[in-house]
C-alpha cells in the first residue's frame, strides 16, 4: 500500500463523480452543433503554440518543484510509439488541478486533448483550458453528435485523448473511485487501446509539508496499453475493459484492486468515508 495523505482539507461530495470546485464565472457559451470543439482558426492555433512554449520552458520544469513530480513508466510509451501514432485513449485518476499538466509533461512532444466538464470551459479559466487541449462535454443532442464526431476524427488521425473516468477532481484522494464507461465505450467503438495512468503519493518532506502546506508529493505512473476483448459481446466487452483499466490504475497507484474500497463501475456511487467512520478500516473493509 502506498502513502495515503488522508487529508480532510477538501469537501469531497457524496456522489463520487460530483465536482466540488465552484466556478465563479459563466461566459454563457453554447456547446451545440455550431460550437468548434476543435478550434482550427489560425489565431487560436498561434495562441496554442505560444502557450506550448510557456509550458515547455516554464510550467513543466516548475511542476517538478511545485508537485514534487516524478514520472515512472515512460518506457511503456517508447515501446509503443507506432501504436500511439495511430491514436490512443488514456485514463487516470483525477487528484490535482495540475495533474493534466503532469500528463502533458510525461508524454511530450505529443500534444494531447482532454475531455472536460463544460463549466470549466464556460468559467473564468475557459480560454486556458481550451488552449491546452480541453474539449467540453455538451448536453444538447446536436452538440453531442458533433462532439463525438470530433473525438472520432481526432482518434482516426492519430491524436491522444485523455479521459478522467472518475468524472471529477478530488484533490489528494487516495482510493480509486468508480469509473464511468465512456472511455471503454469509445475505445471499443474506435478500436483503440487505453493507456492506464495513475497518480500515487509520496510522503512530503519538511519544507513541502510545513512551508508549502502540501499533503503529499506526486508520482505519475504510466502503464502498458490495454485492448478490448473481441471474444465478448459489446456489453460484456465494455464492462470487462472498464474493470481491467480500473484494476490497472489501482495497481499503478499502489493499491491492491481487491482492497480498493470502490467497485470499478460507476452506478450513482456514493463516497465511502473510510477516513472518518470507525466502521471502516484503512483498506475500506468493514470492521468486525
Amino acid at each position: 500500500m502506498g502513502f495515503d495523505p488522508k487529508t480532510k482539507k477538501y469537501p469531497y461530495p457524496k456522489d463520487t463523480s460530483e465536482h466540488y470546485l465552484k466556478i465563479k464565472k459563466n461566459r454563457n457559451i453554447k456547446f451545440d452543433s455550431n460550437y468548434p470543439y476543435v478550434n482550427t482558426k489560425k489565431s487560436f492555433r498561434f495562441l496554442r503554440f505560444l502557450v506550448r512554449i510557456v509550458l515547455v520552458i516554464i510550467v513543466f520544469p516548475y511542476s517538478r518543484l511545485y508537485l514534487g513530480l516524478k514520472i515512472k513508466g515512460k518506457k511503456n510509451l517508447k515501446e509503443n510509439k507506432a501504436l500511439i501514432k495511430q491514436g490512443v485513449i488514456s485514463v487516470s485518476n483525477h487528484i490535482h488541478m495540475w495533474d493534466y499538466i503532469s500528463i502533458m509533461k510525461a508524454i511530450k512532444p505529443i500534444k494531447p486533448y482532454t475531455i472536460v466538464w463544460d463549466k470549466n470551459v464556460n468559467g473564468e479559466s475557459g480560454n486556458l483550458v481550451r488552449l491546452v487541449g480541453g474539449i467540453p462535454i455538451p448536453t444538447s443532442m446536436g452538440g453531442k453528435i458533433k462532439f463525438f464526431k470530433t473525438i472520432n476524427e481526432l482518434l482516426n488521425t492519430g491524436h491522444w485523448i485523455h479521459i478522467y473516468a472518475e468524472g471529477s477532481m478530488w484533490e489528494y484522494y487516495y482510493p480509486i473511485r468508480p469509473f464511468k464507461d465512456g472511455a471503454a465505450a469509445l475505445a471499443i467503438k474506435m478500436n483503440k487501446p487505453i493507456i492506464p495512468m495513475a497518480f500515487s503519493y509520496r510522503e512530503p518532506g519538511w519544507i513541502r509539508r510545513k512551508i508549502f502546506k502540501q499533503p503529499a508529493a506526486l508520482t505519475l505512473n504510466i502503464g502498458k496499453p490495454i485492448f478490448k476483448n473481441n471474444e465478448l459481446e459489446y456489453t460484456l466487452q465494455k464492462d470487462d475493459l472498464t474493470k481491467r483499466v480500473h484494476d490497472e490504475v489501482c495497481i499503478l497507484a499502489g493499491i491492491n484492486p481487491e482492497e480498493n474500497i470502490y467497485s470499478p463501475y460507476y452506478n450513482n456511487s456514493e463516497r465511502i468515508d473510510y477516513y472518518e467512520l470507525e466502521e471502516y478500516n484503512i483498506n475500506g473493509e468493514k470492521n468486525e
